[in-house]
């Protein structure tokens, strides 16, 4: 590709929208341009790495027995009110009604659509195991689109859905899943970690995320520096240890009130009453589903509002408001408190190890001392419901843990029968009884991927493509483009390359040297061959990796053998 013949339209400013490195240094580089908010056009440089992650993607899929195929991204709301997720997906699903009056929806996900198709088509366990997927354009209507092609609102998936008969079955397919997903995700050239996570609105028992790691990145992630436990913040495990900060030694003493005017917070409790934080303990009031419940938490601690939504197996959750809190506990927020409580209480696994605690006393500008568990209130429930901290244990060996930050651009779930039961996804067995199949579901995210290797890989001068993804594998940089033998070299070079198959882009611009240099540094190829009137007097051409500061002189004449070595030993690296 000869650069005055293609379409890259680099900026030399950074767009003030822009937030976070990947959106701008794909603006600057021209990758992409916004449309409208959450929604970009893939310029033709973008385009060229998207289409690189997705041949990986089919070579990988493909090779773990998947089988490409492409769903509509106009999807019927029968199929979505069958299996329940109309209403409860919420505002993020784009509805609409056809001219016939009839409503649907832009697929932000397929699971029902490739399970009305199963059921239509699979009736035998003959016919199973099987895994589909496709590469394809979905919609999220987020609230607040931000970070560009990182959470934009239309975004390119790839999306996969395996149906076994029995969950030994499933637990092979999601195997081989896992595995295609490490293999993918090395090949682009990335720094990764596998995570356990929650299944969210997918549902399903059990799923793990793919981290790009990357200190820029939005999610959190807790590894344990001796064993292979990994998982998101949402989805880490406390290891329940009952008894460290209030010891049950301490013989229960009487409930006391005291006044603690305008005390609201945690913080301010505390240090009115010259208490620890961990001394005391939060009630938080919520709506779940048709009731509500209260929340125990230690003071020190955060409700970890996923755990608690799958321990209540609620599908609505959210915390109550001032009205509602005042209703049920008689105060303001700040001073509720589990004792005379008449609603549900759900409480961390910590609570039962405490004794003597501080606790809100339902009623304004009062708190209780010596709050004892089973002698003042009952817990419903008990179950681990806060957030992982640093100075917790790993919840499998035991060792430290460590916090990092990582971009998530896979996620795979089991989903056992969820959509199958509802929509009756049924096959027969061996022995000719009718079953539901065992699904599992497969997402990347394609554009989203890009952009994290570009979150993970950058400097100051732009962006540092891993070569398996990078636009151009090579480009030929000829400073004196209207002397003869510089740019007969160039096109030596550009057509050798081309005819070995490299991916090669011949920067043939008639502009000034530096300007060339910084467009090339900012699109990131991984290497840049400078043809220069001087050097190549002598024969020789320059040589030079996106990653290194150093330019390297190679013969002109056996320059493209040593460019294609070059190459191959990039790709080794990557992978």
């Amino acid at each position: 590709m000869k650069y005055s013949s293609y379409f890259i339209p680099t900026l030399k400013e950074t767009p003030s929208e822009a937030e976070i490195v990947s959106h701008k240094l794909m603006l600057r580089a021209g990758l992409i341009r916004k449309l409208t908010s959450g929604v970009y056009i893939y310029m033709p440089a973008g385009l060229r790495s998207i289409r690189k992650v997705e041949n990986i993607i089919r070579d990988e899929m493909n090779r773990a027995g998947a089988i490409e195929l492409l769903m509509p991204s106009v999807q019927p709301a029968e199929l979505w009110q069958e299996s329940g997720r109309w209403e409860f997906y919420g505002r993020e699903l784009l509805r609409f009604k056809d001219r016939h009056d009839r409503d649907s929806c832009l697929g932000p996900t397929h699971e029902e659509v490739i399970t009305d198709l199963v059921r239509r088509e699979i009736h035998s366990y003959r016919q199973m195991p099987v895994n589909f997927y496709q590469i394809q354009t979905k919609f999220r209507d987020e609230i607040r689109p931000r970070f560009g092609v990182m959470r934009g609102r239309e975004f390119i998936m790839k999306d996969a859905y395996s149906f076994d008969t029995d969950e030994k079955g499933a637990e092979k397919s999601y195997k081989r899943i896992y595995e295609a997903y490490s293999n993918i995700f090395r090949r682009c050239g990335l720094k990764f970690r596998a995570v356990e996570a929650d299944t969210g609105s997918i549902g399903g028992n059990f799923s793990h995320e793919f981290m790009v790691l990357s200190d820029t990145g939005e999610d959190q992630i807790v590894n344990c520096i001796n064993c292979d436990y990994a998982a998101n913040l949402e989805k880490a495990e406390v290891r329940c240890i009952q008894n460290n900060h209030n010891n049950a030694k301490d013989d229960p003493a009487a409930l006391e009130e005291v006044e603690t005017p305008d005390k609201k917070t945690i913080q301010e409790v505390s240090e009115f009453l010259s208490v620890s934080p961990e001394r005391l303990v939060k009630t938080i009031i919520y709506n779940v589903d048709d009731y509500l419940a209260a929340v125990l938490v230690r003071g020190d601690h955060e409700v970890n509002e996923a755990k608690l939504r799958n321990l209540l197996k609620a599908d609505q959750l959210e915390m109550a408001s001032q009205e509602t809190v005042r209703s049920v506990t008689g105060a303001p927020v700040g001073f509720a408190g589990p004792v005379g409580l008449k609603v549900k209480i759900a409480a961390d696994n910590n609570i039962k190890g405490m004794v003597n605690f501080i606790a809100g006393g339902n009623k304004k500008d009062l708190h209780l001392k010596n709050v004892n568990l089973e002698r003042d209130f009952k817990v419903d429930v008990f179950g681990d419901l806060r957030f992982i901290t640093p100075s917790d244990a790993c919840p499998r060996c035991g060792s430290e843990i460590r916090f990092g930050r990582g971009i998530e651009v896979g996620h795979i779930f089991k989903l056992g029968t969820k959509y199958s039961k509802k929509m009756k996804a049924l096959f027969l067995d061996e022995q000719g009884i009718e079953k539901e199949a065992v699904m599992g579901c497969y997402g990347i995210g394609v554009s989203r991927t890009v952009a994290a290797a570009i979150e993970q890989n950058h400097d100051n001068d732009g962006i540092i493509f891993p070569i398996p993804i990078a636009p151009f594998e090579v480009l030929i940089l000829p400073l004196q483009v209207n002397e003869k033998d510089v740019a007969e070299a160039a096109e030596s070079i550009y057509k050798g390359l081309m005819e070995k198959g490299i991916d090669v882009l011949l920067d043939d611009r008639d502009l000034r040297a530096g300007f060339k240099f910084k467009d090339a540094d900012l699109l990131g190829i991984p290497l840049r061959v400078t043809i220069g009137s001087r050097e190549l007097k002598n024969g020789k051409v320059e040589m030079k990796l996106r990653t290194g500061s150093e330019n390297t002189l190679i013969s002109y004449h056996g320059a493209v053998e040593t460019i294609i070595d070059k190459v191959k030993e990039l790709y080794d690296k990557a992978e």
